[in-house]
Order: C-alpha cells, then structure tokens, then sequence
C-alpha cells in the first residue's frame, strides 16, 4: 500500500509539472505574441538614417540663451559644417537677431515647439496649436514651413506623431550630454567621436548653462569633418519610400 501511495505520488507531481510547463509554454506565447504587437504598432521618429555615403546630421535644440551661438555658427563656417536648429518660438520671440544669424549662415531653423511644453501631457488640439504657433514663426525667417519637429525632453508617443502628420519628428543616436551641469570637453567628445558613423543625427544644445559645448565642438568638429560631411537633414532625412526599423534607423526601401 505504501509503496502504490508513493507511485502515486509520483505520477501526481509529474502530471502537475507536466500541466504547469505547458502553462508555462502557453503564457510564454501570449506574451511573445503580444509584446511584438505592441512593438509592431509603436510609431517611430528618426533617430539615424541608413546611409552608405559619409554624411552626419548636427542638431542643435535652442529653447533658452543664445549667448554661445555666434562662437557656434563660425566654427560651422570655419570647418565647412552646416547644421539645424530647432527652435522654440518663444526663442524666436526673444531673440530674432541671433535667427536670423542662422538663417543668413546657410543653416536650418525648424520646429522645436512654441513654449517648450511637456507635448505628452497636451491634448491634441493644444499640442496642434502650439506648434503651429512656432512654425508660423519660423515662416516669417525663412519663408517656407518647416518640415521637421523634434519635441521637448525628447519626448514622443504614437499620438504626438499621429498629430504631427504633415512633419518627420527628429531624434538623435548621438546624444553630446553637454547639457548636463557635469559634463566636461573630455566627456562630450567621449560621447560623439567614438559612435560617430554614415547617417548619424547628432544632439548638441545652445544654451548659457551648456558652458562645455564651444570648447567640445573646437575638438569634435574637426575630427568629424575629417571623414564626414555634415549636412543639413534635408539632405539626409528621407522624405519617402523609407521605413524605420526598431532603433528608429530610416531605410529606404527602393
């Protein structure tokens, strides 16, 4: 009798292992299934752009002093770089002098907001709003809407690029930190030279508080034009027959 209990035993704590595997198994599909719907259906902006030719993307998020920005724009002209500055329009507001300085140098203004908001806590019609109130804005520097927007913090989700429709929403894949109250000329060329390759969107700031970013681009720059041309992202965004994978890397797909 002991020895058919202790069978028995046995063959119950199988039969559980068994059933508790496969609902193991089971669970482990659902997931699998539904975590790549999820990633399937999540929109992406362009952090980079699948290139063979040697081209990068310098960017520039202005929302605050403009006190470094001629030193900026003649190390531009001085290493033969063009870059785009996405603006926020009350930037524009309080210093049109230094838009027009970007405007007249050859480089780009776009669309970094009205007011710099948090766009993820806005409402659909007030993010619409602020944003038409910037590129207006922009309209009256350059003549022409802009076609690229890049939200503040860097924040997105599926509805901000739904909304903005009619623009490509801009990241980067290589973040310079110089923002931070830390960072160093060592610790922002650390942060650019080495990741640097074809198609790279780069993430500087103009800024008084960004006090390294002068002395770093003195550094980076002519590394980078050495075996980069840097361009504006009209000249490196694609504007169709693309796709965006994972990363966010732009693929043309003819």
């Amino acid at each position: 009798m002991r020895i058919l209990l202790g069978g028995n035993k046995k063959f119950y704590f199988s039969l559980l292992l068994i059933i508790a595997l496969a609902l193991g198994m089971v669970a482990g599909i659902f997931f699998c299934f539904f975590y790549s719907d999820a990633k399937e259906n999540r929109l992406l902006p362009v952090y980079q752009v699948e290139t063979s030719e040697a081209k990068v993307a310098l960017t520039f998020d202005v929302a605050w002093e403009d006190s470094d920005l001629e030193e900026i724009l003649d190390l531009l002209e001085k290493y033969g770089a063009k870059a785009t500055f996405f603006v926020t329009g009350d930037w524009l507001d309080r210093c049109p002098a230094g838009a027009q300085l970007i405007v007249n140098s050859g480089n780009g203004l776009q669309n970094h907001s009205n007011t710099h908001p948090h766009i993820q806590k806005l409402s659909m019609e007030d993010l619409l709003q602020d944003t038409v109130k910037c590129a207006e804005k922009i309209q009256a520097f350059t003549g022409k809407q802009p076609v690229y927007y890049r939200g503040p913090y860097g924040e997105y989700n599926n509805t901000v690029i739904q909304a903005l429709s009619d623009y490509q929403v801009i990241q980067w894949n290589i973040d310079s930190k110089d923002w931070k109250l830390d960072a160093t000329v060592e610790s922002i060329t650390q942060n650019v030279l080495p990741k640097m390759t074809n198609g790279s969107i780069l993430l500087f700031h103009v800024d008084s508080k960004a006090k390294q970013t002068v002395p770093a681009l003195q550094k980076i720059l002519p590394e980078i034009t050495k075996q980069y041309q840097c361009v504006l992202l009209e000249d490196l965004v694609l504007t169709d027959h693309y796709r965006i994978d994972h990363t966010g890397k732009q693929i043309a797909t003819t």
